[in-house]
C-alpha cells in the first residue's frame, strides 16, 4: 500500500470540491425540504452510487468483501450517527448565515481530528504538521468572523454554536471512519475504503429514513418527489465520501481533513457565482492562511 500513499492528496482535493458542490445543492433544498429532508438527500440518494462504486472496486481489484468484526460495526455506527448530526447542524446554520461562512466554521475540525486521532487511534503527527493544521484553522476562524449586517446577534450566536458543533461532530465521524477502515485489516485499501462508505451510508439511510417515515412522513415524501435535483446531491455526496475515505485509508485523518480545508475556497467560488455574495478583505486574509497551512502540511 505504501507506493499508493500519495493518493491521499488528490483524493482529498477531489473530495473537497465534490463536497462543496453537494453542500450547495443541499442548501438550496433546505427551504423546500427542511433541515432533516436536505440531510436525508445526502444519504438516501448517495447510497446507490456508493454501492455501485464498491462493486466496481471489488471487480477491479479481484478482492472479496472484507471480513467485518465488532470493532468495525462500532466505529462505523459512531461515524454514521455523528455525521447525521453534523450535517443537520451545518444545514441549520446555513439557513441563518452565509454559505461560505458556515462552511468555514465547520472546518475548524482539523485540530479536533488530530486530538481525537491521537487519543483513539494512536495517530502520530509531526510537530510541523500540527503547526500547519493550526495555521490553516486560524485561517478559517478569521473567515468565520465575517459579520452580517442583515441578521441580529441572536441568530448570529446560534449559527456560530451550530457551526462549531457541526465541526466537532464531523471530527468524531472522521476519526471513527478511519478506525473502521483500519479495523478491516490488510486488505486492499480501495476496497476497505469503498466498503466502509457503503456501510456507513446504509446505516444513515435506514436510521434517518426510518425516523422520518414514522415521525415526518410528509417530509420523506417530499424528499422522494425532489429526486431530479436530489440525485445530483447524492452523486456528489457519494463521490466526496469516496475521496475522504480513500484518504483515511492512506494517512491520518487530520492530514486529510486539513487538506480538505480547500473546500472553503471552492465554497467561496460557489457562493459568489450561485448565492451572489461578495468576498471581503478578511476572507482574503483567511484564504492566504489556509493556503499557507495546507502548503506546509504537504511539505512535511
Amino acid at each position: 500500500m505504501h507506493e499508493w500513499t500519495w493518493l491521499w492528496i488528490p483524493a482529498s482535493i477531489f473530495a473537497a470540491a465534490a463536497q462543496a458542490g453537494r453542500n450547495a445543492i443541499q442548501r438550496s433544498l433546505t427551504e423546500r425540504l427542511g433541515t432533516l429532508g436536505a440531510t436525508q438527500v445526502r444519504f438516501l440518494y448517495g447510497f446507490p452510487f456508493a454501492l455501485l462504486i464498491a462493486a466496481l472496486s471489488l471487480m477491479a481489484t479481484g478482492a472479496s468483501i472484507p471480513r467485518m468484526d465488532g470493532s468495525f460495526a462500532l466505529f462505523t455506527l459512531a461515524g454514521a450517527m455523528s455525521q447525521i448530526l453534523a450535517t443537520a447542524l451545518m444545514l441549520a446554520a446555513m439557513r441563518q448565515r452565509a454559505f461560505v461562512v458556515v462552511t468555514a466554521w465547520t472546518k475548524t475540525e482539523p485540530v479536533q481530528v488530530a486530538v481525537f486521532g491521537m487519543v483513539v487511534l494512536g495517530d502520530r503527527i509531526p510537530w510541523l504538521g500540527m503547526v500547519a493544521i493550526l495555521i490553516a484553522t486560524v485561517g478559517v476562524t478569521i473567515m468565520a468572523r465575517k459579520p452580517t449586517a442583515t441578521q441580529g446577534s441572536g441568530a448570529g450566536w446560534q449559527s456560530v454554536v451550530m457551526g462549531l458543533l457541526a465541526g466537532a461532530c464531523f471530527a468524531i465521524a472522521a476519526v471513527a471512519y478511519r478506525g473502521a477502515i483500519l479495523s478491516l485489516g490488510e486488505g486492499h485499501f480501495l476496497v476497505n475504503a469503498t466498503w466502509t462508505v457503503t456501510c456507513g451510508l446504509l446505516i444513515q439511510t435506514v436510521a434517518l429514513g426510518g425516523w422520518m417515515i414514522v415521525f415526518q412522513p410528509a417530509i420523506m415524501l417530499r424528499v422522494l418527489q425532489a429526486w431530479r435535483i436530489s440525485i445530483w446531491g447524492g452523486l456528489l455526496g457519494a463521490l466526496a465520501s469516496e475521496g475522504w475515505f480513500l484518504g483515511f485509508a492512506l494517512t491520518a485523518a487530520a492530514n486529510v481533513r486539513t487538506l480538505g480545508l480547500v473546500e472553503v475556497l471552492f465554497a467561496q467560488i460557489l457562493s459568489r457565482r450561485i448565492f451572489l455574495t461578495k468576498g471581503t478583505r478578511q476572507e482574503m486574509i483567511g484564504t492566504v492562511l489556509i493556503v499557507a497551512g495546507v502548503a506546509m502540511l504537504l511539505l512535511v
